[in-house]
């Protein structure tokens, strides 16, 4: 190789680790107030939109991600650390967490990492979280570690100092209103003591007491006025009644046939819906997240079939049952495996360790 290109190619070498070298440096001071500054508008979207705190998301973003310039928010745009799972049909990329090679989410902008992380969070996994007050960051913060949420048995506890450490329960509070106050340290705050006593007030003065605003999320949906879509644990669409829902008036709101709510929910044309019933907005499937159902007093083929969102026809041939039998109390029916003639699970179902729930 002559001197020119020995020179040309060391120079390349040079300029490419100073460049890498600088970007790591630039990294390397990223912040948490940085990344609030970034992503504490696009929290408190979600929040309104999906009632979940803003708080508690930006603390998850924060820890799952590194401030945002983990490998895999940089490179995944994964902000939260959400694996695959069987619903997953996007990008996906593979790390060693708690396996070796885990399956993780890929998305397009990490905006699209934060909408998936709220309607992650409505499955009926988390469906506890959402009978907690916004403003109660430490039960939410608590209820996620106790769901399942993170296996590191800090978890809890690390989120609330993020919250406390940043004043971000503000934003649980204020909304855009508190954009601000919340994030950089020079912006004084009180101390947490009086902060918990001002947003009790701000409550207060909007909605009345705390019965009074879960009373309120239970009955609109959301604050923007939209109703919550939720997902299954296994991939269906559903809400729940509000008063005065009908066939007609969901068809127009959600933008469906009339005909679509009767076929996916097993109900006739004069079917009247119930404030908290369950309404699928998607066929049903002939399995369930869950493997077994313990029949309680009452119930019904449909009422089991609306809870787990599982087909009745898959249910009577799964337990071989008649159609229109009645269920006896305490019968253990199989959601997931048909059973053989004897009422037990088939070789191949013990086989994936098919465990009674």
């Amino acid at each position: 190789m002559s001197l020119f290109y020995k020179t040309t190619f060391r120079n390349i070498v040079l300029t490419l680790s100073y460049t890498c070298f600088s970007v790591i440096s630039v990294m390397g001071n990223v912040t948490a107030e940085d990344y609030i500054d970034r992503w504490k508008e696009e929290a408190v979207k979600q929040m309104m939109t999906y009632q979940i705190p803003a708080s508690i998301t930006l603390a998850q973003g924060i820890l799952e991600s590194g401030n945002g310039i983990s490998e895999l928010a940089l490179k995944s745009n994964n902000h939260f650390g959400i694996k695959c799972h069987a619903d997953w049909e996007g990008g996906r990329t593979y790390h060693d967490d708690d396996e070796k090679g885990e399956c993780f989410r890929v998305y397009d902008h990490p905006r699209d990492s934060y909408e998936d992380h709220s309607k992650f969070l409505l499955r009926n996994r988390y469906s506890m979280l959402f009978e907690l007050d916004l403003d109660d960051y430490k039960g939410w913060a608590k209820g996620l570690k106790k769901c399942g949420y993170a296996t590191n048995p800090q978890y809890a506890d690390r989120l609330i100092t993020l919250i406390e450490r940043h004043n971000l329960n503000l934003l649980d509070i204020n909304g855009s209103e508190a954009f601000a106050h919340v994030g950089r340290r020079e912006a004084k705050a009180d101390p947490v003591s009086n902060t918990n006593v001002r947003e009790q007030q701000i409550l207060a003065d909007r909605l009345g007491s705390s019965s009074e605003v879960r009373s309120a999320r239970r009955s609109v949906g959301n604050l923007s006025g939209k109703r919550r879509i939720r997902t299954t644990d296994h991939g269906i669409q559903y809400t729940f009644a509000h008063s005065g829902d009908t066939q007609k008036s969901l068809s127009e709101e959600l933008d469906m046939m009339p005909w679509q709510f009767r076929k996916y929910n097993n109900i006739n044309k004069d079917h009247a819906f119930r404030v908290g019933d369950k309404i699928y907005l998607q066929p049903k499937k002939n399995y369930a997240a869950y493997p077994w159902h313990r029949v309680k007093q009452g119930q019904t083929i449909w009422d089991i079939s609306q809870q787990y969102g599982v087909k009745i026809s898959a249910l009577i041939r799964k337990n071989h049952l008649k159609v229109n039998e009645p269920l006896k109390p305490g019968m253990k029916l199989s959601l997931q495996w048909p059973l053989n003639k004897k009422g037990e699970l088939p070789w191949f179902a013990k086989m994936v360790n098919a465990k009674e729930r």
